[in-house]
């Protein structure tokens, strides 16, 4: 009889743990959108110039550029050598998370992160101006790790 009632209370205590496991299982949020933490969709890239993606997009907490930001930035550098006459913003974003000032920092170090791979490719300094938004402007108003991967950008935009 003892034995009994422990088996069914052990079964119980199995049942119980595969159903809160189950409850606490997390769907990937837009699988394909997102490489690690970093947003690699195309829904909310608009362009600088015709095939000329107008922003790079950053993991959390970092000013490191991926390698498709790089190609982004490689893109807009051969662009402004071929438009001499333009002169561009850098515009610094970051997500919800975090103070106002810390995220206005971040936004600037992610901005100057972009410029300087600007400067490599033979864009002039004087061409490029730099301004962090923190996270007073987001692009996704989400509470998610989809929306905050979309917030923490680099956009350039045209100055003149």
């Amino acid at each position: 009889m003892n034995l009994r009632k422990i088996l069914k209370n052990g079964f119980l205590v199995l049942i119980a743990s595969l159903v809160l496991t189950a409850c606490a299982t997390q769907k990937k949020a837009s699988v394909g959108q997102m490489q690690s933490d970093v947003y690699t969709g195309t829904d909310s890239v608009e362009y600088l110039a015709s095939g000329v993606p107008d922003r790079v997009f950053f993991a959390t907490n970092e000013i490191v550029l991926t390698t498709a930001s790089r190609e982004t930035l490689r893109k807009q550098a051969t662009w402004l050598r071929k438009n001499s006459d333009i002169n561009i913003v850098l515009e610094g974003h970051a997500d919800e998370r975090g103070t106002r000032e810390y995220n206005l920092a971040l936004g600037e170090r992610r901005a100057n992160s972009a410029k300087d791979y600007l400067m490599t490719y033979g864009i002039s300094s004087d061409r490029i101006s730099v301004l962090s938004y923190g996270k007073e402007k987001p692009v996704d108003s989400g509470s998610n790790p989809l929306a905050w991967s979309k917030n923490r950008r680099s956009v350039s935009v045209k100055a003149n």
